[in-house]
């Protein structure tokens, strides 16, 4: 395994691309500078301030005798701002998690486990409730119970991204833990059929809030090449608190009123967060737009401990050019500019084509009628404890979405979507025809009671298993990178409504489970389902770039001319060959 190259070989950047930014100025070759003083540094943070052009170029000729090292290039890449953005600074450390990274990813993934817990325990929650809230459910009453934490989340999701544009990405993860504890503390006290609603409606608020910013945060503050790694691990916190949610629910599935403790616990994890959030440091790009240039820095030094201070320079450079080019193209902008700045500008909506796009895919493949339904889909198939059965599903989810964490940047996003979504339509086809078979003598229904062949049920999990086990490795996890397709400018908004589309579509699929398995039987509801992953696959082939590897700043140049599919990929090779120079050889 070659380990990454030197500091000098490191820094040296991509070729000069002959593509324009969306500044308006072309990029010329940057050379290497020589490592430089602290005081050095501290003065170069400051280009968010940006001085008269005269005043930067005397500036940089008195450095430059200071220093007696710096080239003509250099001073001229100076003179015009350095690069917009992040393109070709491969910082030493680019390829390791730090512990200091890994303890704010996880930090962070606590919301992204109360995700998972809250949208899992309403499945064993609608097997044993009974009649706790005045008499037995209807499936309308089901549908509205586990729809109105989707509603809850697309208001969430809706907000989020424009709120932390304003107070930043950690007080939103902050309100997202109270709003959790709110709602976990609604729905175990309450005894009416509205009042738990209500509380998983306050539940679903929090899941949207955590769904579109605890993904945006991570993608700020991590390394380009583990990028990827780092946000799965928010997504292995979310299918962790799903397999939690199962566990608890088979545990106290024969504990009266067992299923107050299963909602309530939900709150534990948002108390701990909210103690742990202390410890959380702002985005650095966030504190950058803030001009708390000193404090980005510091964070920055120890996402990256082990850069030279070149290196260093080069990246809080090319950031906080980016930062200032997106701070200028949304001033004097509100809420509705910045949108229409997404459907104006073309990069700009392809990025959000390519994010919505994938977060409808995610929900309409149906895979959350397992996560909601899948207890009382098993209890009418006649297992004996189906929310054990249950957590096996939930449990093949977790595993696989860690073959994700190990896979995803080495393999590459859209690779592993073309790959795994055959698996997807292939599984749903599968439980298709067992479904068709079991109901044969139903008409075409699941009835309670009914004994079923063995053979049929067992294929028909068997079938669940495979599909979730390609559903974690690929579209579970993927549509999350949403942020790393946005520029700065119109990330949150831009997040905001990928992450709107997600619950929309999945309030959609929530809403209409039940009806749609007694209307189309449940061989065509799944059948259904096969279709849109196969629509998905299409979608991928055709629109979706490569970016594994790839800067915040560079995904964005991707989509300037068109969806970028070749383009990525061939800056993704470029990098690759920086940060390993002896495999392309």
């Amino acid at each position: 395994m070659q380990g990454p190259v030197t500091a000098t070989a490191s820094y040296t950047p991509l070729r000069s691309r002959s593509s324009t930014p969306s500044s308006g100025r072309g990029h010329s070759p940057v050379q290497e500078y020589p490592p430089s003083s602290p005081e050095q540094l501290v003065r170069k943070l400051h280009v968010l301030h940006p001085e008269p052009a005269s005043a930067r170029g005397n500036r940089h000729a008195q450095e430059g005798n200071e220093e007696g090292e710096r080239s003509s290039q250099g001073d001229a890449e100076e003179e015009d701002g350095g690069n917009d953005d992040e393109a070709g600074f491969v910082a030493e450390g680019e390829d390791r998690i730090t512990r200091f990274v890994l303890t704010l990813a996880c930090t962070a993934a606590i919301s992204g486990l109360l995700f998972g817990y809250d949208t899992g325990v309403i499945s064993g929650t609608l097997v044993v409730i009974g009649r706790d809230l005045g008499s037995p459910l209807s499936d309308w009453q089901k549908e509205l119970i586990t729809s109105a934490t989707t509603l809850g989340a697309l208001v969430g999701g809706l907000v989020a991204g424009g709120m932390s544009d304003h107070t930043g990405r950690k007080r939103v993860i902050t309100l997202a833990s109270v709003v959790f504890v709110l709602g976990a503390l609604i729905q175990a006290a309450c005894h009416t059929v509205s009042t738990m609603i209500a509380g998983r409606f306050i539940v679903g608020v929090g899941v949207g809030l955590a769904s579109c910013i605890v993904p945006l945060y991570i993608g700020e503050l991590a390394p380009d090449l583990i990028r990827g790694k780092l946000v799965t691990i928010n997504v292995v916190a979310v299918t962790l608190g799903q397999v939690l949610a199962y566990a608890i629910g088979a545990t106290f599935q024969h504990v009266s009123h067992g299923w107050r403790y299963m909602v309530g616990i939900g709150a534990v994890p948002a108390v701990i967060q909210l103690f742990s959030l202390a410890t959380l440091p702002e985005s650095p790009r966030m504190l950058l737009v803030d001009s708390r240039v000193d404090e980005a820095r510091a964070i920055l030094s120890r996402v990256y401990p082990t850069a030279t201070p070149s290196q260093l320079e080069g990246k809080i450079r090319s950031i906080t050019n980016s930062v200032r080019a997106g701070m200028a193209a949304q001033a004097g902008y509100g809420l509705r500019d910045r949108v229409g700045l997404l459907l104006r500008v073309g990069a700009n909506r392809r990025a959000l084509v390519i994010g919505s796009g994938l977060q409808a895919a995610q929900q309409l493949c149906g895979f959350n009628t397992l996560m909601y339904y899948s207890a009382s889909i098993f209890a009418a198939l006649g297992f004996n404890n189906p929310t054990a059965v249950g957590l096996i599903i939930a449990f093949v989810n977790f595993l696989f979405t860690l073959v994700a964490l190990r896979i995803l940047d080495p393999f590459g996003r859209r690779r592993t979507m073309l790959y795994t979504l055959p698996v997807l339509m292939g599984a749903l086809l599968a439980c298709a025809v067992c479904f068709r078979e079991l109901t044969g003598n139903t008409g075409g229904v699941l009835v309670e009671g009914q004994t079923y062949s063995t053979k049929w049920t067992s294929l028909v999990l068997l079938s669940m298993i495979v599909y979730v086990a390609g559903y974690a490795t690929g579209l579970g996890n993927i549509p999350w990178q949403q942020g790393e397709l946005f520029r700065i400018e119109v990330r949150g908004v831009g997040t905001s409504i990928c992450t709107a589309v997600n619950w929309s579509c999945n309030l959609l699929i929530a809403a209409t489970f039940l009806s749609l398995m007694n209307a189309a039987t449940p061989s065509g509801a799944f059948g259904i389902y096969a279709v849109f992953c196969a629509a998905a696959w299409v979608f991928c082939l055709s629109c979706y770039p490569e970016t594994s590897g790839l800067s915040l700043e560079e995904v964005f140049e991707v989509f300037e001319d068109d969806f970028g599919v070749q383009r990525s990929m061939q800056l993704r090779k470029e990098k690759k060959a920086l940060t390993y120079p002896s495999r392309s050889a």
